[in-house]
């Protein structure tokens, strides 16, 4: 199921797909949760209608992260 979504959002296909926590999100009943997974092939390619954007970013060289303590930062900087 989670790898057929990632590859019908995003055209990648992962594998060594993983839970790694969740947390609640500020819109009313929603929960996000947060997995990492290993990219086996692929190229980006959105679709508009579930994502607003994806790529791939340099450690180096993030755009704005989430704050410190969410599941996003925690995926993020790899504090797992």
């Amino acid at each position: 199921m989670r790898r057929r979504e990632v590859r019908e959002e995003t055209g990648l296909e992962v594998d060594d797909i993983r839970y790694r926590g969740s947390q609640h999100w500020p819109f009313p009943n929603q929960l996000m949760l947060a997995f990492t997974a290993r990219w086996v092939s692929g190229e980006i390619r959105v679709q508009e209608e579930e994502l607003l954007e994806a790529g791939w970013h340099d450690p180096g060289a993030l755009p704005r992260t989430p704050g410190r303590g969410s599941v996003a930062w925690r995926l993020i900087h790899g504090e797992w």
